[in-house]
């Protein structure tokens, strides 16, 4: 029994070698060039600009409450054929959409051209239409977006679609959101890709480098999609799993194996019980 004692021990010192290995901390350590005792420049943050098909919620407020009410929607709208219309049946939005040439009709000023604004350049193009044509002179607008999501996929605790509140939201406080990253994704690679203008854009990201904070992935736009790409040893447990595990070899190996490890452990117990 004391060699089977030794035998384990081993076995563990063996295994707690291997997980403090510094190579393997340097693969999974975030901002490894920070000096943590400086302070650090911080880019600025212009907002989520608007966009086609986005939604939002435009609110006019006065002293005096009923000489803003023509400029309020006073019903919710139904827009046929929108993303929360076709999966939420009956469900009704109360805001105004983005159209595809990124305008909204606004009450009593007509068309407006909102898309390349953000939500504060809007509210103030709004406020100065209103004062400017004499229809309110104390106007208070607010300007909030009601389809602010992202999508975190790849090698992440929680993968799925994240509604954000507010209008600011990092890449960090993005994987925060799904659980962090699993220890086979590969934190030197991690993938944005955002559409914006017409065009479909791919950011890569270095976790482990402060470069990420000059990146225009670092602060996060309305439908960007985090990918987080799996290391070589995960896309070889995927192909173990779909090929391998499917196969009589997997099986017979497994029983071979099983077999052995059963004889190994006999026959220790037997040559620890002859030495008593």
């Amino acid at each position: 029994m004391k060699k089977i004692a030794r035998i384990l021990c081993s076995a563990t010192l063996l295994l707690g070698l291997f997980s403090c290995n510094p190579q393997t901390y340097k693969k999974i350590n975030y901002l490894q060039d920070v000096n943590w005792d400086t302070s650090m420049t911080m880019k600025e943050n212009k907002g989520i600009i608007i966009q086609p098909q986005d939604q939002l919620s435009i609110i006019v407020t006065s002293r005096d409450p009923k000489m803003a009410v023509p400029f309020n929607l006073s019903v919710s709208t139904f827009y046929t054929g929108s993303e929360l219309a076709a999966t939420g049946g009956s469900q009704r939005i109360t805001g105004y959409v983005v159209s595809n040439e990124g305008e909204i009709n606004f009450p009593s000023l007509g068309s407006l051209y909102v898309a390349g604004l953000n939500r504060w350049e809007l509210q103030d193009l709004i406020r100065d239409r209103l004062a400017d044509a004499g229809l309110l002179k104390d106007a208070v607008v607010t300007v909030e977006f009601m389809n602010f999501k992202i999508s975190v996929l790849g090698e992440v605790a929680s993968p799925g679609t994240y509604n954000v509140t507010g209008d600011k939201i990092t890449i960090l406080q993005a994987l925060a959101l799904a659980r962090d990253l699993t220890i086979y994704g590969q934190r030197e690679n991690v993938q944005v890709i955002r559409e914006q203008n017409g065009k479909r854009q791919i950011y890569m990201l270095d976790l482990t480098n402060s470069s990420i904070f000059d990146s225009p992935a670092y602060y996060l736009q309305q439908n960007d999609v985090v990918y987080v790409t799996p290391s070589k040893v995960r896309a070889g447990q995927g192909e173990i799993n779909e090929n391998y595990f499917k196969s009589g070899s997997f099986w017979i190996s497994l029983a071979s194996i099983s077999m052995t490890t059963v004889n190994f452990i006999i026959a220790l117990t037997n040559r620890a019980n002859s030495s008593k």
